[in-house]
């Protein structure tokens, strides 16, 4: 298993998908911060970590689904493109493993983005002198709920890109995700919670709470509810797309 992996990464070597991820999140983390110097301005009361971490959750709704599009399917095109399948399993691998290889693979690099995110969160607080140290167990949550969501995101359009040759249908349903995503806030709870990639934000260790008179960013306590359907999320589309693709013809 470890061999494979190995060999998993030696081949995406010269794709840069690394380089990808972060050019993406530079653009998300430009867009967010911009927009959070604007609410600093208008409202000094604003410069406060809890600003950025909600800030990108939210960012996150709309950039993660369509960088997890594009990680998974570069990573599963190359068996489509170069035909491979029956190469790889003539080798006496198991597909089940190749599969399991590939979610581990494409969820490194996205792991290595969110940590990328965390250092550019931390240093934009830096800067702006935000007061106190940075928060370490709101960042804890921040990684471990953007994680988690990642993971059944990956779970599901790893199935897609593998059961479907053409990667144009596993991209735009990438960006399909990203506008669910990124209009998450305005669908009710109940509504809201189908959809995997609503979960950036329901994960978020900060809200927004708007009022009429004065609207604050709020710490919210961790959802056992939805950590839950999140982790259900992922088992069932790993395992639903594994024992699709191990059974589907090559």
């Amino acid at each position: 298993m470890i061999k494979i992996l190995g060999l998993e990464y030696f081949k995406i070597r010269r794709k840069k998908i690394w380089l990808m991820i972060i050019l993406f999140l530079v653009v998300e983390m430009l867009w967010a911060f911009m927009s959070i110097s604007r609410a600093i301005a208008s409202n000094p009361d604003n410069a406060v970590w809890e600003s950025v971490f909600f800030s990108i959750s939210s960012m996150n709704g709309l950039f993660m689904p369509i960088i997890s599009a594009i990680v998974v399917s570069r990573i599963c095109d190359m068996e489509h493109k170069g035909a491979t399948w029956k190469m790889l399993v003539a080798t006496n691998v198991r597909r089940g493993h190749l599969y399991a290889v590939k979610y581990i693979c494409a969820n490194s690099l996205l792991l290595y983005g969110i940590f990328a995110q965390t250092v550019f969160m931390i240093g934009f607080g830096l800067i702006k002198g935000f007061p106190g140290a940075p928060p370490i167990e709101l960042l804890i949550r921040f990684i471990g709920g953007t994680l988690l969501t990642t993971l059944a995101v990956t779970a599901l359009q790893q199935w897609i890109s593998f059961s479907i040759k053409n990667q144009a249908f596993a991209l735009c349903f990438g960006m399909l995700g990203g506008f669910i995503g990124m209009t998450a806030g305005l669908f009710p709870a109940v509504t809201r919670h189908i959809f995997i990639w609503s979960y950036y934000l329901d994960l978020s260790p900060v809200t927004y709470l708007y009022a009429e008179s004065a609207s604050t960013y709020m710490v919210q306590p961790v959802s056992l509810g939805i950590v839950v359907a999140a982790l259900i999320m992922t088992v069932l589309f790993y395992f639903a797309g594994s024992i699709h693709v191990t059974r589907q013809e090559i």
